[in-house]
């Protein structure tokens, strides 16, 4: 029964330790929320549960180090919450960032974005005026575009230099104007536009070269945002898929050790009685 308590607690140890990475995800979506995303809501459901996990594996180390049962069946009813909702956001992840890419330009190494190859609630929820208002001054203070200008031994970089870069999401979508515009490249962030343009595209009339004003209204900056939380997520999720199946197996692992402490604690009373009546009186001939 020692033995099976060690166990449990070296599982709750690890859980602990499990609760570190998720954390670690939630704090580096909240950076990439500061810095370039800018949807700075969505990093939260991670850290909670992360923090939940964290406390509720102490809790259990706890009832394992001091043979608590409250304590033990308290971790393993939360943990199995726990862990269900790390499975629901694991897949809301997932859903809400299904649809949507990139498009493959012709000599060209970055891509274009497009708000009409998403949708869905995400797509809903950054299209909207009022919030992408907050979003589009969150990427104007972030610098990302006044960043992107570059120079080789003190010369500007050429429109060649530049078809050749890979741009983020935002680089792309935000700093510069949709290719299919016809645009004429000045430097990295000032187009001019050609002569006999006709574009289709409404975002070739937004376009600024105002440097507080660019593609920031444009659809193209809005695809970018949801390809570059696309791409934050799916990272995120990858560790969080690792860290669910080794916590689902810790958890098993736990539970059975746990019912195995239950099952000895109701023998052991049993037990003693069948050796007591086994023991010869000492006033028996």
């Amino acid at each position: 029964m020692r033995s099976s308590n060690h166990l449990i607690g070296l599982l709750n140890f690890l859980a602990f330790l499990l609760s570190i990475p998720i954390i670690g995800g939630g704090i580096w979506l909240s950076s990439r929320a500061n810095s370039t995303d800018c949807m700075k809501f969505l990093q939260w459901p991670l850290i909670i549960i992360g923090v939940s996990i964290m406390i509720v594996s102490l809790a259990g180390f706890a009832g394992a180090c001091y043979r608590n049962t409250f304590l033990m069946w308290l971790y393993l009813f939360v943990m199995f919450f726990i862990i269900g909702a790390l499975i629901g956001f694991i897949i809301f992840a997932y859903a809400v960032t299904f649809k949507g890419s990139g498009r493959a330009l012709m000599n060209k190494a970055y891509l274009d974005y497009y708000l009409e190859d998403y949708s869905g609630w995400l797509e809903d929820r950054v299209a909207d005026d009022s919030y992408w208002a907050k979003i589009s001054s969150c990427i104007r203070d972030s610098k990302v575009c006044s960043e992107m200008g570059r120079s080789y031994g003190g010369v500007p970089e050429t429109a060649a230099m530049f078809a050749n870069r890979k741009l983020s999401p935002i680089e792309s979508g935000c700093c510069k104007p949709p290719t299919e515009c016809g645009y004429v490249y000045v430097n990295e962030t000032v187009w001019n536009p050609s002569s006999g343009m006709t574009p289709s595209n409404s975002d070739c009339s937004r376009w600024s070269n105002d440097q507080e004003q660019l593609c920031y209204s444009c659809n193209s900056c809005k695809a970018g945002v949801l390809a570059s939380l696309k791409k934050s997520w799916r990272k995120a999720s990858v560790i969080n898929i690792v860290v669910l199946i080794i916590l689902v197996i810790v958890y098993v692992i736990g539970y059975a050790a746990f019912r195995n402490n239950r099952k000895i604690d109701n023998d052991e009373p049993q037990g003693e009685t069948r050796m007591t009546k086994a023991q010869p009186s000492p006033f028996q001939l």
